[in-house]
């Protein structure tokens, strides 16, 4: 897959997130890293990798992906990962949610990579607000109630019991999966005399 898609599409990701639009509150974060692969099981279609700082991870590969019989233990490989959380204050509404994926990848024969964004969106109603100590509880579309505590910076007197909430949790990750030099090893220091 083309660089410059894999950029584009996480680019925009990262300036959907940090837009600056009213009765929202937006976080972004971006981590790019070469990690190792361990393990590939192609009957499972799950592929465990690990990263710089030696933790694993397995992730599931969509059954769209074709190339999945070209990446082996002990590739390195570079990878993009964008999460957002974009909170939104609404009047009115039920609860609800929906979830939305989309899914780039390469084509047959090419080197594996691609791009996966799944959007999740989820209405609550506030339930309650305790605006001395910064709790705010939410009921959500399966009658759960969540109490999380907001932030220092965000506008607490803008809530209020009744209000809806909606809550948009973007995940994208980008596998550009161009073998990556293996790191090279430090010479040894010579002991001095």
């Amino acid at each position: 897959m083309k660089r410059i898609a894999v950029a584009a599409v996480l680019s925009s990701f990262v300036f959907l997130a940090q837009a600056q639009v009213k009765d929202r509150i937006m976080a972004a974060q971006e981590t790019e890293a070469v990690v190792t692969v361990t393990k590939v099981d192609a009957k499972a279609r799950t592929v465990t990798f690990r990263g710089p700082k030696g933790g694993m991870a397995t992730l599931t590969i969509p059954p769209e992906a074709q190339n999945l019989d070209q990446v082996k233990p002990g590739q390195q490989y570079k990878i993009k990962y964008v999460e957002s959380m974009i909170i939104e204050i609404r009047k009115g509404g039920k609860p609800s949610a929906v979830t939305a994926q989309e899914v780039k990848l390469a084509p047959k024969g090419a080197k594996p990579g691609g791009v996966i964004a799944r959007t999740k969106e989820i209405t609550a109603v506030v339930d309650a607000i305790d605006y001395k100590s910064r709790y705010v509880a939410v009921r959500g579309p399966k009658g759960n109630v969540l109490s999380a505590k907001v932030a220092d910076d965000v506008k607490l007197d803008q809530f209020s019991a009744g209000d809806s909430v909606i809550l948009i949790h973007t995940e994208a990750l980008a596998i550009e999966m161009a073998a990556q030099a293996p790191a090279k090893k430090q010479p040894e220091k010579k002991a001095a005399k």
